[in-house]
């Protein structure tokens, strides 16, 4: 399953929600990305993840550019304020999402930045939990189909005497 999170930065909430995605399932491809890319992500967000066991660090800030030819079973928008637009994704999309954060990183001074991104990141965990789930039973749904219908098409060419196809 495919998924893309989208920001406008790239910078902190979008690569906040890509980590943890990743780390709930290898079922998932995910990437993220941002209209505005940033220079670098964010080294608060690095910092907070890392104390819940994600590495960020390799991570890179992306235009969404780069994404739009190709094709998403999932696309996720992470931007929260009303003065911040969330990206509007145009490419192949089989299901959007939107769940909105606040930007912790116009917060002042250590305790109240160390505070927003925690808070930030606890808030990110839940939500990418609950979408996970909902996108583990969508997927197990897929799969189920796909199960129903081999099983179908094998009674029909059974009950047709046509030959079976085996697919080693």
């Amino acid at each position: 399953m495919r998924v893309l999170i989208l920001c406008t930065g790239n910078s902190c909430r979008s690569q906040m929600a890509h980590g943890f995605l990743q780390s709930f399932s290898r079922d998932f491809e995910v990437h993220s990305a941002g209209t505005k890319p940033a220079e670098r992500v964010n080294p608060k967000a690095i910092e907070v993840m890392k104390e819940v066991g994600i590495d960020l660090s390799s991570h890179r800030p992306k235009n969404v550019e780069i994404y739009l030819n190709d094709e998403w079973d999932y696309v996720i928008t992470v931007c929260g304020g009303a003065n911040e637009s969330c990206p509007i994704f145009i490419g192949k999309v089989g299901k959007r999402l939107h769940i909105g954060f606040d930007d912790p990183s116009d917060a002042m001074g250590t305790d109240e930045l160390s505070f927003k991104y925690k808070l930030s990141r606890a808030k990110l965990k839940k939500k990418v939990c609950q979408s996970e789930a909902y996108l583990h039973k969508k997927l197990k749904i897929f799969y189920l189909k796909i199960y129903f219908s081999m099983i179908f098409a094998t009674r029909l060419a059974l009950s047709l005497q046509l030959p079976l196809l085996l697919i080693p």
